[in-house]
């Protein structure tokens, strides 16, 4: 690493990744986080599990998986919603999950092992301040 300070899309793909390391001891391969006006959208690359996966072949563990993915959002969407105000200073005033095993369109978890999380902001980041060009 050069020792730049990381913009804030990379200290949230941080936080998200070690907080889904604490939730389920899983690491996502990737983490991609994009901003658009006050939308932010948290993608969690092959975060499944290998149990999950393959629990996630049926209808009936597809369902037990989302069921899981889901709860773990509710449970920890305050501590989420808390570091992105930290990072970006504003808060959170939506957030939403949507599990979709079957076609892929996914917010949150699919069988794939993506999962996407979207936080709505209550106001906007500038893109100077969020891509690190403002001191």
């Amino acid at each position: 690493m050069d020792g730049s300070p990381k913009t804030m899309a990379q200290q949230v793909a941080d936080t998200i990744t070690t907080l889904q390391i604490q939730r389920t001891g899983h690491a996502p391969k990737a983490v991609t986080v994009v901003l658009s006006n006050d939308t932010l959208v948290v993608t969690l690359h092959e975060a499944l599990s290998p149990a999950e996966i393959v629990l996630s072949q049926t209808a009936a563990g597809a369902e037990q998986v989302q069921h899981y993915h889901r709860k773990l959002f509710e449970t920890s969407v305050d501590i989420l919603s808390a570091e992105i105000k930290r990072i970006t200073g504003i808060a959170v005033c939506e957030t939403g999950v949507e599990v979709e095993t079957t076609t892929g369109a996914v917010v949150h978890a699919f069988t794939s092992g993506v999962m996407v999380q979207v936080f709505r902001l209550n106001g906007s980041v500038p893109a100077e301040i969020w891509n690190g060009e403002e001191s």
